[in-house]
């Protein structure tokens, strides 16, 4: 039981694997329905199939609201319609195809700080090579992409609560193979 709580542990330590650094030097192309920008408080609200690409990085859903400091510094909340789910994903370096991707009803994406709020129906999952190796889900996940650190809270309040939902851990096999079925 021991190892399988230190595997779990040591896989949600090893899930942050960074997203590629050069995308925050890159321009953001931002398509969708409808625009309203406020150029004082550097606020940008739009609608309709929202699609936010910058290098790797692309962000959907129905409403996102862009915020950007002086310094150029981008955040954004993306919000899905009732029934709908918003979604991000990126490439991770360390690999030629190492992808990480995830949805949920709302996502906070904070480019200063490299972090990652997914809330209500929270499911964060890591690729390599097409193939699944990692999937945490649950009511809130928070991802640290600097200090490649995910958080999982069983309240959509990013908060544990007694009675509230249950989050869910899965890890792939590190084998392809039987390479060590004979062990």
């Amino acid at each position: 039981m021991k190892k399988i709580i230190a595997a779990a542990l040591l896989s949600l330590i090893a899930f942050g694997a960074s997203a590629e650094r050069a995308d925050s030097l890159k321009q953001a192309v931002i398509n969708f329905d409808t625009l309203d920008v406020d150029e004082v408080t550097q606020t940008r609200i739009l609608t309709g199939n929202v699609v936010l690409t910058r290098g790797t990085l692309v962000l959907k859903s129905d409403r996102a609201l862009v915020k950007e400091t002086p310094e150029g510094y981008m955040s954004v909340t993306l919000t899905a319609n009732n029934g709908k789910i918003a979604t991000f994903r990126q490439k991770r370096d360390g690999g030629p195809d190492l992808w990480v991707e995830g949805q949920a009803q709302r996502i906070e994406y904070d480019e200063r700080a490299e972090l990652v709020k997914l809330f209500s129906n929270a499911e964060v999952r890591e690729l390599e090579n097409g193939r699944m190796t990692n999937e945490i889900q649950g009511p809130f996940i928070s991802y640290d992409n600097r200090r490649e650190v995910a958080t999982v809270r069983n309240d959509a309040s990013g908060a544990s609560k007694v009675g509230g939902g249950r989050g869910t851990l899965i890890l792939a096999p590190k084998r392809t193979t039987s390479e060590g079925a004979k062990q």
